[in-house]
């Protein structure tokens, strides 16, 4: 019989575990929900029901939600059909609860973690075969009710129907965009996005050094490229140099031997020092860009100069009507050109390297990064607008290799990695496939 979910357990209700459990209740399921501790739980119910925004549309299915604490509860996850780990991103902790959890959960129930990067094969390592069989990785991204992009990853001896499980309660039934990922570290989206920001700290330094503003490169790595207003430098204040650290030190520890990604794992200089005195960002009142109020009650946005490190005064960027389109602007000579070249180029060429390490398909690759980072186009899409032969006639010229997709799309004499309205798309067998509905 196919596997159901119509209840679930959260184990950890932090950010993620209580946003988790919000959806699942507005949806009408039974929910479990435990903590450490009841006080920590209750608050956790509390922002579910009165946060901004909460996580429940309609406060009277909060009565849908059961709080516990793990040692005192962790029993009752045998009453459901769904367990999810949402606990910090620490593979022996996770692994321990794991093992607790185990004899406790009913024959056929399914299990995830919820990791935004860390590979299920570390979890699983020692762990028993039920357990490897019946998991997979739920990686939602944050907030959940808002963020549509679900990554679904499966381990080695996951069974089919557990993922099939989880993709008919999570796509059909919850609505969210899932898209199959690899267990691979970070999966799709953060392995691309991160090495967007990683990659974009270490070249945006060099353009620095050719007269290039931080508001310009902020400017550049937007609206013309397809990505959001924050830029660069405005999407690390929102995350915070604190995350991103951690995101540099998995991915050095975890990326394979040779990967692009190396060079970029550690911060510059500057941004170390940012770090170290903890200039996170929006969390700490100011990283690369923060507010200021004078005497009168004026507002005023200061910039960090990483050069002089030191504040100054923001200076808006001014783009040409030409440098707003990628087409143009990513093949202009000048400094602003060969800059959007070096960074949104690299990261569209990494991105075209890395199927099937990171997953089997384009399409898959496309959603994450519109879903999850709010991409106007994914890596794939941007290649045919850019036009994947302009691509492939500039990196011959350059002398670099072409990245497996780009060599794919050659050798099959294809000019795009989409045809039909995009009801087609080019597999990694240089043939044309019916593209999934979203």
């Amino acid at each position: 019989m196919p596997r159901e979910i119509k209840s679930v357990a959260v184990l950890g209700s932090g950010t993620m575990g209580a946003g988790i459990a919000g959806i699942c209740a507005q949806m009408g399921c039974k929910v479990l929900l435990l903590d450490i501790d009841m006080a920590t739980a209750k608050a956790s119910l509390d922002r579910i029901i009165n946060g901004r925004p909460p996580a429940l549309d309609d406060a009277d299915k909060a009565h849908l939600i059961t709080l516990g604490t793990i040692d005192a509860d962790l029993a009752k996850i045998a009453d459901h059909d769904w367990i999810c780990e949402a606990i910090v991103e620490d593979v022996s902790i996770k692994r321990a609860l794991f093992e607790r959890m185990e004899p406790l959960r009913r024959k056929g129930s399914v299990i995830s973690t919820n990791t935004s990067g860390i590979p299920l094969r570390e979890i699983c390592e020692g762990l028993p075969e039920s357990v490897r069989r019946d998991i997979a990785v739920t990686h939602f991204f944050n907030p959940v009710k808002v963020m549509r992009l679900m990554e679904l990853v499966p381990g080695t001896e996951t069974t089919p129907d557990v993922i099939d499980a989880f993709a008919a309660f999570l796509g059909d039934r919850m609505g969210k965009g899932v898209v199959h990922a690899k267990d691979t570290v970070n999966f799709i989206g953060n392995r691309i996005g991160c090495f967007l920001m990683l990659s974009g700290l270490h070249k945006a330094r060099a353009a620095r050094a050719d007269g290039l503003s931080q508001e310009t490169i902020d400017a550049l790595i937007s609206k013309p490229v397809g990505l959001p207003p924050t830029g660069l430098y405005g999407l690390i204040d929102l995350i915070g140099l604190d995350v991103m650290y951690l995101v540099g030190r998995n991915l050095a520890a975890n990326l394979p031997d040779g990967d692009t990604g190396h060079a970029f794992a550690a911060f510059p200089d500057a941004e170390q020092r940012m770090y170290d005195r903890k200039q996170l960002g929006r969390k700490s009142g100011g990283g690369f860009y923060r507010m200021t109020k004078d005497a009168d009650g004026n507002r005023a946005k200061e910039v960090f100069d990483l050069d002089a490190e030191d504040w100054r005064a923001e200076n808006p960027a001014s783009l040409t009507d030409a440098q707003m389109a990628a087409g143009t602007l990513m093949f202009e000579d000048s400094v602003e050109g060969r800059f959007a070249w070096d960074l949104m180029g690299g990261t569209l060429c990494y991105a075209a390297d890395l199927v099937p390490q990171i997953s089997d398909d384009v399409v898959n690759i496309d959603r994450a990064m519109r879903w999850g980072f709010a991409w106007r186009n994914g890596p794939f899409e941007f290649l045919d607008q850019l036009g994947p032969r302009r691509v492939i006639e500039r990196l011959t010229a350059e002398g670099k290799p072409l990245p497996a997709m780009l060599q794919v799309l050659a050798d099959a004499g294809a000019d795009s990695f989409y045809r039909a309205d995009g009801q087609e798309y080019l597999g990694l067998d240089g043939s044309w496939h019916t593209t999934p509905p979203e």
